[in-house]
This record gives C-alpha cells, sequence and structure tokens, in this order.
C-alpha cells in the first residue's frame, strides 16, 4: 500500500496542527486556488476597536471619528468589541446612534467591557442582535466575527464552548475558496497579551480555508503577528477616556484594503480636539481587590 507516496500536499499539510502549521510558515488556506468565477472585488473597509464610551463627551470625540471615516471611501466597519466602558444599555444605545451615522453597515463583535455583569451581555445582545458570532459575505469575501470573550474577565482567559459550536456548524456553510478576514475581541495572535488560552484551537478551524486577515482588539496598542502567511493584527484604542496599553497617544483606526485577493491596512489618528482634551483620560478604577480580574483593560 503506497498511501504515503500518494498524499498530496494539500492533505498532508490538513493532517498538521495549527501550531505545526506556524512553526512550518504555512497556512493551507493560502495555498488554495480561487477557482470559482470571477474574482474578489476590490474595495476599503475600517477597523475600530475600544471605543469604550462612558459619557455624552466620549460621543462627541466619536462623532469626529466618524466624521473622518466617511472621507476614507471604506464601505462598511468592523467594530472590534468593547463598544462601552460600562456595558450600560444606554451607553450601547448610544454607540448604537453613533455608529448609525456612518452611512456605511456597521459590523460589531462583543468585548469584555459590554456586559454589564460577569453574565449578564442582554444589552448588548438586544441593541445589537445577531452580532456574537455570524458572518457576511462582501463583494466575494466572507468576514467572519467571533465572540472571544469570557464574561466581563479580562485575562488568562478561554473562548467559550458556544464559539466552538458556532463554528463548527457554520464553518461548512462558508467556501474554503473565497479570501476570508476573520475579526475579534480578544487578540490571536502568538505571545499578544491577553489572548485566550485556546486561540490556537479557533485558528484549527480555519485551516482549509484562503484566510487574508485577522483583525482583533482588547490590547490597546498596535501589533502584528504571523499566522503563517496571514497577518494577525491589533490597534491603538480609539476612545476618549482610555489610554493606550503600549504607551503610545495616538489614538486612531484602521483603513483597509482588499485587492487582488489580498488585505491591506494603514493607520489613521483620530486626534482629541482641544475643547476635549481636559476630560480625556482613564476613568477611576475599583479599589485593588474588587474584582480585579473584570474589565482592567
Amino acid at each position: 500500500m503506497r498511501f504515503a507516496s500518494t498524499l498530496s500536499r494539500r492533505d498532508a499539510l490538513s493532517r498538521l496542527s495549527a501550531g505545526a502549521l506556524l512553526a512550518l510558515g504555512l497556512w493551507p488556506g493560502c495555498l488554495s486556488a480561487r477557482a470559482r468565477s470571477g474574482e474578489p472585488g476590490s474595495f476599503k473597509f475600517i477597523t475600530v476597536n475600544d471605543t469604550h464610551y462612558l459619557s455624552p463627551d466620549c460621543g462627541q470625540y466619536l462623532e469626529g471619528v466618524l466624521r473622518q471615516m466617511k472621507t476614507a471611501g471604506a464601505e462598511f466597519c468592523l467594530h472590534l468589541g468593547d463598544l462601552t466602558e460600562k456595558g450600560e444599555r444606554a451607553h450601547l444605545g448610544a454607540m448604537s446612534n453613533l455608529l448609525a451615522q456612518l452611512d456605511a453597515p456597521a459590523y460589531p463583535v462583543i468585548g469584555n467591557h459590554d456586559y454589564a455583569t460577569q453574565s449578564d451581555r442582554r444589552a448588548y445582545e438586544n441593541l445589537f442582535p445577531r452580532r456574537l458570532n455570524y458572518h457576511f459575505e462582501h463583494r466575494g469575501w466572507q468576514f467572519v466575527g467571533l465572540d472571544s470573550t469570557h464574561g466581563k474577565t479580562y485575562e488568562k482567559t478561554n473562548i467559550q464552548p458556544a464559539t466552538f459550536r458556532w463554528l463548527d456548524d457554520n464553518l461548512k456553510k462558508l467556501d474554503p475558496r473565497q479570501p476570508t478576514v476573520i475579526f475579534t475581541h480578544f487578540p490571536l495572535g502568538e505571545g499578544v497579551k491577553y489572548r485566550p488560552g485556546n486561540a490556537d484551537a479557533l485558528l484549527e478551524r480555519f485551516k482549509p480555508f484562503n484566510l487574508q486577515g485577522i483583525f482583533c482588539g482588547h490590547w490597546h496598542g498596535f501589533t502584528e503577528r504571523k499566522v503563517g502567511e496571514v497577518f494577525a493584527v491589533t490597534n491603538r484604542c480609539c476612545a476618549l477616556k482610555r489610554g493606550n496599553h503600549d504607551k503610545t497617544k495616538e489614538k486612531g483606526f484602521l483603513v483597509c484594503e482588499a485587492r487582488d485577493g489580498r488585505v491591506t491596512y494603514r493607520f489613521v489618528e483620530a486626534p482629541i480636539p482641544k475643547e476635549l482634551e481636559a476630560v480625556a483620560g482613564e476613568p477611576k478604577r475599583p479599589k485593588a481587590g474588587s474584582n480585579s480580574t473584570e474589565s482592567k483593560p
């Protein structure tokens, strides 16, 4: 029996774990021929993360950010979670109204700060229905938004079983040949702070796909890690009253361009107006020892 000698390279790769593939610098989906009628389209989109809405002056700042976004010519916006600071219904409602001003579809995922309590995310689910685990198609591209949260907990987390069940039920409905983008709140890049402990198990599900980019939030700072030939990035926050974990001062968003089956991105700074500088800065934190593992970053 000469099974080993007739095993295709693609079949052999499919038998490797995500960790082994990363070590080899390979990702099977990137090797997929786009054998489909027509080529994937070209367009721009925006990613923004960690807006941490807390008060009306946050809304004033974000209205200016949205005006900037409108000049980019983007066809939609991905919000990578932590829309609000406390997960309060009024604040989530304010963010829903702000995103509606963009005049383009907005696709959010939930962040740990979008929970009211460790298990209560009803306000998010009511105001952003069907925006936990979902996918959409745009001009021949597939975008997969995933819930990577563990309640309000911000560190030493695991992606919860419901997300893996959704993946197992729904990825078979997608075309593995189409260029695909993942967007989550918690970072998926290897070695990035606050990466969930089972991030590799999630990436494993995308081995057969033509994966082209991974956009994440939670860590307020720029990072880029390679998943084979694919990038996984986090960006600085875009919040009036939160700072960057990497100590940089710039706030802003990414303008991304999909072209020829690949995606690129550039950072656009959204400076705080002078009239808001007096109210900018970190909100007061709970005293040490009080829910210290929840919702800090």
